[in-house]
């Protein structure tokens, strides 16, 4: 498979996997078991995801931006993926609303981006996306 095709899906799937521990983790944590809401650290799971998700979604659109030549798609990723990494460092600072919503609209436009991304490959009927 097409490493452009890959790590466009991968860094949709890993932004997405930040909007659902975003919406679905404190409904998690109510249904669980006390042992297991205090045994996760959940500021580890935030430098875990970012740790995967920025590398990722910056070579995708890094690759799609050298394959398409289109800005826009670029900056609102690199825009999205700022809003993350400033939702995880400054999370003590901002509040639990800031960093929900910080996180939850920075991954929607990384999510956006690569969308676009792989639609304007689409559109463009270039290779870099068959599979």
């Amino acid at each position: 498979m097409n490493t452009q095709l890959f790590t466009d899906k991968l860094a949709i799937s890993l932004s997405a996997i930040c909007v659902l521990h975003c919406l679905f983790m404190p409904s998690f944590l109510i249904l669980s078991s006390w042992f297991v809401a205090f045994s996760i650290d959940n500021e580890f799971i935030h430098y875990a995801i970012l740790f995967a998700a920025v590398p990722v979604s910056a070579f995708a659109l890094i690759r799609g931006f050298q394959n398409h030549d289109k800005p826009a798609y670029f900056v609102f990723g690199l825009i999205g993926l700022s809003m993350l990494v400033f939702a995880v460092v400054t999370a003590a600072s901002i509040g639990e609303i800031g960093e929900k919503s910080l996180t939850f609209f920075g991954s929607l436009l990384v999510i956006y981006a690569h969308y676009k991304n792989h639609q304007v490959c689409k559109e463009l009927n270039c290779d870099c996306h068959e599979a």
